[in-house]
């Protein structure tokens, strides 16, 4: 734990302040202020120290230059070193433990004025300097970095008015994307970006994932994707053509693959030697969800698959072109939305909103090939059963979990998603692709997540089932291993979960 001993204060937003200030001053801490910020603090009847003070230079160039002194930096970034202690000494700078800032409302001024100068002046300079300092500085310094923060620190300084470096390195977390969040309004602005409602570009949508949600969405969606015709894309839209750029890109071959999308899940996938093959086997795959979904492909549309997909009601199709003939047709409909794929996004984390927080995690990027698979059982896959094998992993990945697929022949013939239960997930699988008329004797299976039991082996055996891929990991391994040796099925691990919620 490390006692806060001195504060330094420069704040646009005053509320709870006063009362920061008050516990600061039970607690014998030195404060110091400048500006607007020691009238404020002065005006609540506290003993306070200006800036300029100890600086010995007072604040210059209309309020622009206050607080970037070296004995203001110098007190914040020391670390106990020799070295620093000693300058310290020799240049009597002061010891500093928390530096609360609030900047100036930068977004909010270009919001409400057109006035180039006032925005310009609403450019923060010592304040983003004071918090880059002391974040750097965290395991010495307690960054407070917005207004949002202050009822954490009245509660540490309530209790001892001291401070873990836990907290200290959280503190820091949040200053470092103050910083860059701030930093990236500015540049929008002078790059003539629109921030109304974020830090980034805004598209706002028809509405959110239900009618009566806002929805828009934030970032450069131009390029990635352009949009040739149709009606404006909605919220739901958005996700789907992010699920299946996603689930094209993991598959990485040259041979015609067409994808068809709902809610987010694949129900129809096909690789085939012609891209009209690859439509009608992906549709085959389930043309009840088709209706509606959203179509993909890696080949340009030519007009004998246009005329094919002309007959389906769908949402978007995507692909990276479309020939004369083939936009004609599908122009026909002045709501389906045609999109060309520009490029596939390059991300390297994923976020979602939690708890009024985020939660950040790295893309999952894995790609089996079957040399990344172990085989387990006697008997290992066949060539075709192996390639069937890759294809289901790779669609079970992006399929919503708990999930199971099925392959057979290059070729999505069943699967089941989003379910509390494995055996359900099997089962519907199961049930789905004899629905459409498959024949299961031969087929592929993969399991996004490992079997506790054999229970699952048993039930796709029973169904004609030949080869299985799962992660592996149960402490029950080898019981489904001992089913498929019993019954001449073969089984590979991928040594990879992949957990889609």
């Amino acid at each position: 734990m490390k006692k806060i001993n001195s504060a330094i204060i420069s704040v646009f937003n005053k509320d709870k302040i006063d009362e920061i200030c008050l516990l600061l001053s039970k607690n014998n801490v030195t404060i110091y202020s400048t500006g607007g910020t020691y009238n404020y603090i002065s005006s609540l009847g506290l003993k306070i120290e200006k800036v300029e003070d100890l600086t010995s230079y007072p604040s210059i160039l209309n309020g622009r230059v206050k607080t970037l002194h070296p004995k203001v930096f110098g007190g914040i970034l020391k670390t106990n070193s020799d070295s620093d202690i000693k300058d310290s000494k020799n240049f009597k700078i002061p010891d500093i433990d928390l530096v609360i800032v609030d900047l100036y409302p930068f977004e909010e001024t270009v919001k409400s004025s057109n006035d180039h100068s006032e925005i310009i002046e609403k450019i923060d300079i010592g304040g983003i300097s004071l918090i880059r300092a002391a974040a750097k500085n965290y395991e010495n310094i307690v960054c407070i970095s917005s207004s949002s923060q202050y009822e954490s620190l009245i509660q540490t300084l309530k209790i001892d008015c001291s401070t873990d470096i836990s907290y200290r390195h959280d503190l820091a977390v949040n200053a470092y994307y103050k910083s860059a969040t701030y930093d990236y309004a500015i540049f929008s602005y002078l790059n003539n970006c629109s921030i109304n409602k974020n830090i980034l570009d805004v598209k706002e949508l028809r509405y959110g994932e239900n009618p009566h949600q806002k929805g828009r969405f934030i970032g450069n969606i131009e390029d990635y994707i352009k949009q040739l015709h149709g009606k404006d894309i909605s919220y739901n839209n958005l996700l789907d053509i992010d699920a299946s750029i996603a689930l094209l890109k993991d598959l990485q071959t040259d041979n015609p693959v067409f994808l068809i999308h709902k809610h987010n899940n694949p129900c129809g996938v096909a690789i085939r030697s012609s891209i009209l093959e690859a439509y009608e086997d992906a549709l085959a795959c389930d043309n009840v969800s088709a209706f509606g979904g959203v179509l993909c492909s890696n080949k340009i549309i030519n007009k004998d698959c246009a005329n094919r997909i002309d007959k389906l009601f769908f949402e978007i199709l995507i692909a990276p072109d479309f020939d004369e003939k083939a936009l004609s047709i599908l122009k026909s409909k002045k709501n389906r939305i045609l999109i060309k794929l520009n490029k596939f996004p390059m991300r390297t984390v994923l976020r979602k909103s939690c708890l009024n927080g985020f939660l950040e995690q790295d893309i999952d990027d894995k790609i089996e090939n079957f040399q990344d698979f172990r085989v387990v059982t006697n008997n290992p896959p066949n060539e075709e059963n192996s390639n069937d094998l890759v294809l289901a992993s790779i669609i079970a990945k992006h399929t919503k979990s708990n999930c199971i697929v099925i392959v057979k022949n290059q070729q999505l013939i069943g699967s089941g998603m989003g379910q509390v239960s494995r055996i359900d997930a099997l089962n519907q699988a199961i049930d789905k692709s004899k629905k459409f008329g498959f024949e299961l004797k031969g087929s592929n299976l993969a399991s996004d997540a490992f079997f506790p039991f054999s229970d699952c082996v048993e039930i796709a055996f029973k169904n004609g089932i030949d080869s299985i891929v799962q992660p592996g990991g149960s402490v029950r391994d080898q019981d489904s291993i001992d089913f498929c040796n019993e019954n001449e099925m073969s089984m590979v691990f991928s040594g990879i979960r992949h957990f889609r919620h």
